[in-house]
């Protein structure tokens, strides 16, 4: 049995270390080595034993956690988890993390709220134990937690599709999702295509405010138009959606034309936003006239949800293990049948535009 996943909080609060240690220590595949109050301390704690996982808080007293995490992976690369306040400048700020290294972003649980504690736990232990997994090298800058709750399907959102043919439309759209390692791999992807790419959806995990910054920074980078998506928002030729933060991203249909649905609802596959609800709309309101992309994530969200899509004749495509970051969720929907083609981040770029084509 594989040993447990040894961790380092590193914060200058001492309410968030004494919760995030107690959160992260319920579960008994996780054990808090220590807790530090700045990066000093931290790196006096890592010369005396090497966690397998640092949480780190963005703003300290002696020096930030973006400059600590520069110098952590230019000389000690380890898996680092940014811990953020729910804030526009500190989204910002994350992004930056985000391109110097970190695996993933948690928000700082909210103390004395329950319910926000229990959802808080959930995904703060199941980001620690996927960083674990992480594979550094595949970046390209340099079992689940015990639930609170039952982990849904995408039944709680939307009834299953129901599975027939369905006209043809002018337009593809290409439906995507994303987790652990996905931040930078999305880049890569985007920044492959040209201006005119199909209309394209994207479930990447990640608290809300965080996604607003991360659209703004792909719509930097890229030919495509990149934003968070707003209900209603039209799918267009050239212009990629992004799911916010805590809420669910849906695609529906009038006509010929799509347009996509932002909706609250409960977890589901443990994850607001969740893939497995935007592959099952687009198995309902495209069928074959959608394309479904699975990348690196730890987890199974989207597995159902793809192999709903495969059946409902659209083409679907699962990122290689070789070129993941954590080779999760591609591996469960390829285990369930529900994918076409398993192919390197550097060619679904070409997969997608391949498919345009044909269609």
């Amino acid at each position: 049995m594989p040993g447990k996943t040894r961790v380092l909080i590193v914060d200058d609060s001492a309410s968030i270390r004494q919760t995030l240690t107690m959160l992260l220590s319920e579960d008994p595949e996780i054990e808090v080595i220590g807790t530090a109050a700045d990066p000093f301390q931290a790196a006096r704690r890592i010369s005396e034993e090497v966690p397998d996982v640092i949480t780190l808080d963005v703003e300290m007293p002696h020096m930030d956690g973006i400059t600590f995490l520069r110098k952590l992976m230019s000389q000690h690369p380890i898996p680092v988890v940014m811990c953020s306040s729910l804030t526009e400048s500190g989204s910002e700020t994350l992004m930056q993390a985000l391109e110097a290294g970190a695996i993933d972003v948690i928000l700082k649980p909210k103390i004395g709220a329950a319910d926000h504690l229990a959802e808080s736990a959930e995904r703060v232990r199941a980001v620690v134990k996927a960083a674990a997994k992480a594979r550094l090298g595949k970046l390209r800058r340099f079992r689940p937690a015990e639930a609170p709750q039952a982990k849904l399907t995408a039944d709680a959102v939307l009834p299953p599709p129901k599975i027939g043919a369905m006209a043809k439309t002018t337009e593809m759209v290409a439906c995507i999702g994303a987790s652990t390692g996905g931040t930078e791999a999305l880049r890569e992807l985007l920044e492959a295509l040209p201006a005119n790419a199909p209309g394209m959806l994207i479930v990447q995990h990640m608290p809300e405010k965080f996604t607003a910054a991360f659209a703004k920074r792909l719509n930097g980078l890229c030919e495509v138009e990149v934003k968070e998506a707003e209900d209603g928002d039209p799918v267009l030729r050239g212009h990629v959606l992004i799911a916010p933060g805590d809420k669910h991203m849906l695609l529906e249909r009038r006509g010929a034309r799509y347009h996509v649905s932002i909706r609250s609802g409960p977890l589901v596959s443990r994850h607001r936003p969740s893939v497995d609800v935007l592959f099952r709309s687009a198995a309902r309101a495209a069928g074959s006239n959608a394309m479904g992309v699975i990348m690196t994530g730890m987890g199974d969200d989207g597995a159902r949800g793809m192999e709903e899509m495969h059946q409902a004749g659209a083409f679907t495509v699962a990122q290689d293990e070789a070129t993941s970051v954590v080779f999760g969720m591609p591996k469960e929907a390829i285990a369930r049948g529900g994918v076409d083609r398993i192919v390197p981040l550097e060619q679904i770029a070409r997969e997608i535009l391949a498919a345009d084509k044909r269609h």
